[in-house]
Formats: C-alpha cells, structure tokens, sequence
C-alpha cells in the first residue's frame, strides 16, 4: 500500500497539478489531504473545486486546515482580529470570501477536523496542526518533549500533520511517528519545491519518503500578484522565494 500525503495547497494549482502527476506516476493507492486548500493563493476556488469533485472518491480522505475553518466561519471579529497579527494574510482572506462561492465554504465548512484511517495493518491519525489544536505547529525544532504532549491519549501508530509548510519527523518514547508532509502550495523551503509524502504501509510497518517536486512557480506568483487585495504582489514574490513566514 502506497499512500501520498499532501497538505497545505493554498490555492496553488500549478503545484496541484504537479504533484497529482508525480502521486500518479509513483502509483499511489491512496491520497491523504490535511488541509488549508484556499487560502492566499492564485486560484483558490479552482482548488476546492478540485477537491470537491473526489470527496466521494474512496481514494482521497480529507480533513479541514485551520484556515478553512477561517474561511468557513468567516465574520468582521475574525477579519479584525487576524489584520492586527498579519494584515496582509486579513486581506486575503477577506477577498477568499468574496471569491468562493456558498457550495465552496460549505465544502470547507463540512470536512472533519481529524480523521483516523486504518491501511496495511497501520493507524493513521490525520491532522492539521497537532492532535490538540488545528493551529499548532510542529516543526524540525519542536522538543520532542513537547511533541509528546501533544500526542496525549491519542492511540494511533502514525501521526500526519502540516501547518507549518516545513516537513519533519519524529519518533516518541511510545513507539509513535510523527511526520509533517510539508506543502506543496507554499513551501517554506529554502529551495521552494512543493513537498508531500509518500507512506509504504505493509503488515503494521511503514517507510516514510518525502517528495520534492517542482513546478511553474512564475506562472503561479503571476496569478497570485493579479489577485486584488493589498499585498497580493508580497504573498506571490514569497512563492518565488520564502524569505518569511507571515505578514
């Protein structure tokens, strides 16, 4: 059993289409997808609409990122708040808004939080974040103390998460895993290729491949920079080179 697992595609169909096509050509039986599909990125309804034709196909399993739910939930109290911490990603949002429409959020609205998946005789435990928050990063320098508190009365073999764009692994004092699949839509990567993972899952045990896969990042920060909110033209130059996490 070979599983791909991808997450954070933020809007980018460029690298969607990149990694759907290197998934298929490394003959993957299964596709897991941790969140964040719109938000802040050159074509954010196309990628949900992406999705949302496969949320019945029994090849992908797919959970909600925490800007989904932003997305979903959307309200003036949200926009105001997010604009103190990062002005720029409170535009985009706004716009996102706009964008999608009323079937798209609702897609959004409706994916679950977690999502636990049984294959080659492994548990799976799909996140977005960590097991405790949807936001919550774990990243290559997160103490493994900290990981483990983290995995708290949680009995899955495998944990999968995203969030922080940066792929990672770690191995717990319980014998659990914890892998970060990276991003394919904004990788945070000094060399910004999309990231995914590949999982092969046989009788209980698994070998964990991170997938580095690039894509026409001009064509998608020219879309990206074309989008109206203030700030679009800082957000598509970070595709091209990630100098920073947020605005």
């Amino acid at each position: 059993m070979k599983i791909a697992v991808i997450s954070d595609i933020h809007g980018n169909m460029e690298a969607l289409e990149a990694v759907m096509n290197d998934i298929s050509q490394k003959g993957c039986n299964k596709i897991f997808v941790l969140g964040d599909y719109a938000m802040a990125g050159p074509e954010p309804n196309s990628v949900v609409e992406y999705f949302m034709k496969r949320k019945d196909n029994p090849t992908f399993k797919m959970i909600q990122g925490n800007t989904d739910l932003m997305i979903a939930g959307y309200n003036d109290e949200l926009y105001s708040n997010l604009k103190e911490k990062a002005p720029i990603m409170a535009e985009a949002l706004k716009n996102d808004v706009e964008i999608l429409n009323p079937l798209e959020k609702q897609f959004l609205k409706e994916l679950p939080i977690q999502l636990e998946v049984i294959e080659g005789g492994v548990k799976f435990l799909l996140v977005h974040g960590s097991p405790r928050k949807n936001n919550e990063d774990i990243l290559p320098d997160t103490p493994i103390e900290e990981v483990e508190k983290m995995l708290q009365n949680v009995d899955a073999d495998v944990i999968l998460c995203g969030h922080t764009h940066i792929p990672c692994g770690f191995q717990t004092s319980t014998r659990q895993t914890v892998v970060n699949a990276g991003s394919i839509g904004r990788p945070f990567t000094p060399e910004p290729k999309s990231c995914y993972l590949i999982i092969t899952a046989e009788n209980g045990k698994c070998l964990f491949e991170h997938q580095f896969v690039e894509y026409d990042k001009q064509k998608a920060s020219d879309k990206l920079n074309k989008r109206t909110f203030s700030g679009a033209e800082k957000l598509a130059a970070m595709l091209l080179d990630p100098k920073q996490r947020h605005f």
